[in-house]
């Protein structure tokens, strides 16, 4: 649990410290499209860091739970935010890994999915 706790500490950090230097560097940088598209994942990121730091909190969880779902959620930053921080400050080009951000949002999508299951499973 204090692994995850740190994990989505440091990408919390990571998130404000680029979500600044999108909004204060890239700014005149990206164009409007590109920069929303930034924005997006720093937002992203964020929201899910939150995430992961309440599942990390909630006690009604196992440790194996808290364990699965946070995987789920640093994958899904990883390949979501990932993908478009590597496009815009890397320089990769978007049609080289273009199918690596839906996977980030599937994993996503799998982590809010089974987060709903677990939390189905306690109320019974």
């Amino acid at each position: 649990m204090y692994k995850n706790l740190t994990i989505a500490s440091v990408l919390g950090i990571c998130a404000i410290i680029l979500g600044a230097f999108g909004a204060h560097v890239l700014k005149e940088k990206l164009s409007v499209d590109a920069l929303h598209s930034f924005e997006t994942a720093v937002r992203y990121q964020i929201y899910h860091v939150i995430v992961i730091l309440f599942l990390n909190m909630f006690t009604e969880f196992s440790k194996s739970q808290k364990n699965r779902l946070s995987m789920l959620f640093f994958i899904g930053i990883l390949f979501f935010s990932g993908s478009i921080y590597a496009i815009h400050l890397l320089n990769v080009p978007a049609k080289s890994i273009w199918f690596v951000t839906p996977f980030g949002g599937l994993f996503f999508i799998l982590g809010w999915g089974l987060m709903t299951y677990y939390f189905f499973k306690l109320k019974k």
